[in-house]
């Protein structure tokens, strides 16, 4: 969970969705980033468990995917980061030129070169 929320990106989309669901056009205009980067993030989001989707139809019978926050409750201590501690990959795996999160900040092929 922690991993899902180091990427600034993810941490605005739940910063946004507190205070209601929303649709992923009115997010993306609301984030200032594209629907197809947004996506990335919302997925990972959702496979952390940390945002639910749901797909309504408009009354012009469009589909529209709406998302919100699930609650979730984290409580940081030593004994916890020690325990995600163990779960990282050996030190020769994850030296100073290994990136955090690949994928964090990358738009998918589609996007690259455009601003969406």
């Amino acid at each position: 969970m922690l991993a899902t929320l180091a990427n600034p990106h993810r941490i605005r989309v739940v910063a946004a969705l507190v205070h209601g669901r929303n649709y992923v056009s009115q997010l993306a205009r609301d984030l200032g980033i594209s629907r197809a980067l947004l996506q990335v993030h919302l997925r990972k989001l959702e496979t952390a468990g940390l945002v639910s989707a749901h797909l309504e139809i408009s009354e012009d019978g469009k589909a529209m995917k709406f998302y919100e926050v699930n609650r979730f409750d984290v409580q940081l201590t030593p004994d916890t980061v020690a325990a995600a501690a163990r779960t990282l990959p050996p030190p020769e795996q994850d030296g100073p030129d290994a990136p955090n999160d690949p994928d964090a900040s990358e738009a998918p092929d589609s996007e690259k070169g455009s601003r969406g």
